[in-house]
Parts: C-alpha cells; sequence; structure tokens
C-alpha cells in the first residue's frame, strides 16, 4: 500500500521563484519515484530556514491539523534538515519526517544493482545518519520500514555510533578495493586505444534511451528520476566505422547535495574518464536552460568541465515552439524515432573532426593492419586505391592523444 505523503518548502529571500518552483517540482518527481501518494504541497515564504522548525510555529501547527484530518503517514521536506530541526518536527507532527537528502538516498538503494553501487549507497546513508543518531530512539522506532529507510537504515538505525564508525571505515575499504578494479580495467582500456564518450544530463533527459538505442542494450528505462544509477560501457560504430566505448551515467540534479556527489563520485568517473561528453536536455522543459547551467556547474566541479561536448536536445516531438539552442554544437531529436539516431551518430562524427588533426597519408598493399586500425580508430572521410603505385590512399581525422596519431606522425 502506498504511503500518504505531504512535501514542504520554504521559499528564502535569496531564492528566485523560477528556482523554488522547480525544486518543488523535482520533489514530487522524486516522491513519485518512490511510490509515495503526494496527497498536498505547503510552501511557505519566510527570510530565512526557522533555525528549530525549518518552517515558521504557524505553519507547523497548520500542517499538523492536516496530518491528524487526512492520515499522513509522512512529511518530505524540500531541504536537508539539521539533526534538530527533523527531531522537532517528528515530535510535533508525530510522523516520519524525511528531506531531500534521505529521499534522494532512498532512491540510490532502491536503484543500486553492482557492488559497487550498493556499497556507494551504504556508505552515504551511513555517514548521513550518523550526526542524526542521538535522541532519535522513540522516533526511529517509529519509522518501521516503507520509504526512507530502505538499504541498511532498516537493520542498522539503532546501533550506536561505534559501530557506524567502524562499518563506515569498512565500506570505504572495500570501496577503495572495487575503485582499483575498475581503475584497472580502464587502464586496460585506454592501453587499448579505446576511445570512451560519456552520456551525461539532467536526470530523466532521456540518457538512458538514447544509450539503448545508440548500443542496442536494455538498460533501465523509466520515467523516474535517477532510473540509472550504475555505470553502464558499450561499443557503438559511427558511420565511418570509427568504433568507440559509450557510457551512461547518473543523472544530475538542482542542489544535489555535496556529500552525495562525494559519495557516489566513482559512478561520475566515466565521465572524467571520458574523452568526449554526450550532453542529454530535456528539450522540452522549460527549464531546460537551466538544467544546462546545472550539468555545467557539476561537470566543473568533477573537473570535467574542458571535455569536448555535444549537446542532444531530446523530446524534439513535444516541442510547441522552436527552440533555440543554448550550447553549440548542438543536434535537435526524439528519443523514440529511429531515423534520428543516424543523424545524431553523423554529428557526433562532425563534432569529433571539429577537434581533431586531419591527416593524408598512403599505405602499400601489404600495410592491411594499419589500414583496418585507422578504420576503427579514426574517421576516414575519404579512401582510394591507386592500382599504378598499389597504394591506399586515406585522408581522415585523428585524435591527437591517440596511439594511432603518435603512428601517423611518425610516417
Amino acid at each position: 500500500m502506498k504511503e500518504r505523503a505531504i512535501l514542504v518548502g520554504c521559499q528564502t529571500a535569496d531564492q528566485p521563484d523560477p528556482s523554488f518552483e522547480t525544486s518543488m517540482e523535482e520533489l514530487e518527481s522524486l516522491a513519485y519515484t518512490v511510490d509515495a501518494n503526494v496527497e498536498e504541497i505547503f510552501v511557505q515564504k519566510r527570510d530565512k530556514v526557522h533555525s528549530a522548525l525549518y518552517i515558521g510555529t504557524g505553519k507547523v501547527d497548520e500542517i499538523k491539523q492536516y496530518i491528524d484530518d487526512y492520515a499522513i503517514d509522512m512529511a518530505i521536506m524540500n531541504q536537508e534538515l539539521t539533526p534538530s530541526q527533523a527531531r522537532n518536527l517528528e515530535e510535533k507532527w508525530e510522523i516520519k519526517v524525511l528531506d531531500r537528502t534521505q529521499l534522494i538516498l532512498d532512491i540510490f538503494a532502491m536503484r543500486a544493482r553492482t557492488k559497487e553501487g550498493k556499497l556507494q549507497v551504504e556508505l552515504a546513508q551511513l555517514q548521513y545518519l550518523l550526526p542524526r543518531l542521538h535522541g532519535q530512539g522513540a522516533a526511529l522506532s517509529r519509522l518501521g520500514g516503507g520509504i526512507g529507510t530502505r538499504g541498511p537504515g532498516e537493520t542498522k538505525l539503532e546501533t550506536d555510533q561505534r559501530h557506524i564508525r567502524r562499518r563506515i571505515t569498512e565500506v570505504k575499504q572495500s570501496l577503495d578495493q572495487v575503485a582499483k578494479q575498475r581503475q584497472q580495467y580502464r587502464k586496460r582500456r585506454k592501453k587499448n586505444a579505446a576511445f570512451q564518450m560519456a552520456i551525461v544530463g539532467y536526470t530523466n533527459a532521456g540518457k538512458s534511451t538514447i544509450f539503448n538505442r545508440l548500443s542496442d542494450t536494455g538498460s533501465l528505462e523509466e520515467d523516474k528520476l535517477f532510473a540509472t544509477l550504475d555505470p553502464l560501457t558499450r561499443q557503438i560504430t559511427l558511420p565511418s566505422g570509427f568504433e568507440l566505448l559509450i557510457s551512461d551515467t547518473v543523472g544530475f540534479i538542482q542542489d544535489l547535495p555535496t556529500t552525495l556527489i562525494a559519495a557516489f563520485r566513482s559512478t561520475l568517473e566515466e565521465v572524467v574518464e571520458a574523452d568526449f561528453i554526450l550532453h542529454v536536455v530535456d528539450g522540452s522543459n522549460e527549464e531546460s536552460v537551466e538544467q544546462e547551467q546545472t550539468v555545467f556547474k557539476i561537470l566543473n566541479d568533477l573537473g570535467a568541465g574542458d571535455i569536448p561536448m555535444l549537446t542532444v536536445y531530446n523530446k524534439a516531438d513535444l516541442l510547441n515552439d522552436t527552440l533555440i539552442p543554448y550550447s553549440k554544437p548542438s543536434v535537435m531529436m526524439s528519443a523514440f524515432k529511429p531515423s534520428d539516431y543516424e543523424r545524431l551518430k553523423q554529428e557526433i562524427e562532425r563534432a569529433l573532426i571539429s577537434e581533431w588533426t586531419y591527416y593524408d597519408v598512403r599505405l602499400s598493399s601489404d600495410e592491411g593492419k594499419m589500414l583496418n586500425e585507422l578504420k576503427r580508430e579514426t574517421i576516414v572521410t575519404d579512401e582510394q586505391f591507386i592500382e599504378e603505385t598499389e597504394q591506399f590512399k586515406l585522408k581522415g581525422y585523428a585524435s591527437p592523444d591517440a596511439p594511432i596519431y603518435t603512428t601517423l606522425t611518425k610516417r
């Protein structure tokens, strides 16, 4: 049975209306993702949040009345609460109180599939829980199961701080081990001259659908936030024959707490390691420019702001007006229109060509290995066989960072 929930947001003086409205819409989407039934939304404007209650005392009483009248199971707050704010609200309302961070952690717990993903969720949940243990006995025993108590939360809520600190150390050690294994895998890919492209974007922009269609795989596609948590990597071939690896990543979100970015950094390491970024934007969303800016900010924070990028304005079929692209180079498409994928691949090639170095080379007929490498590892734009000299004449573009480019320059 779905839990009956209310959403509560406090708009402070320094937060513009559009930004606050977007964050409340996101909160509703997050609640929908965990299958909560949102019965009512309460908002309050204040100069700053109430230090003890997040919202004013009058609003707290008004919400208490609504909770009693409509048998509400939980309240979801639009910001991360301090431990004392959460405790005070639970005492006054006598229901489960979740904040935005807890809700996101709960979704991460639902979505994690790999060993690394599960460890990262546990680490983030334990780090969130540690400062909130003191004095939560009664409130926690009242929580029972349901939303906000998935993963380690269920079994470890009432354990002492020493146990949690010990477990945090164990999880970090396990994560280090998994990260080392992934690093070795990435080194092997680099050694094998594999070109890497990462798909990034705001959550729910259509990244996984595009990833699946490009690579013909079955990653999770859902109209819910954070549908993808664990990075997937597949190989695709562009029209010229150039082969590259493509990775799907967790979606970005406005005001993603920094603790979560840190805990999930290794799921985003695919982005930092990428040679090229495909940035998917929901072109039909009124807040698309703000969402693009959020993604740019997170990429910069990760140290991936300078990686070459193609912006894909998805959901073109839902557009009423002509979209003016905020970023260049860009392409407009619908993830559900098969014919758009050939165009997307061509645009990826164009974007790469604009970043790469031109070459013009002749190969003798016995250099078949080199010929195949050029076709797979560079973008060949023209190929001719000259019968008189029995040579292949190739023109194309190569990444200056690719091992094959070094081979070309030595010829």
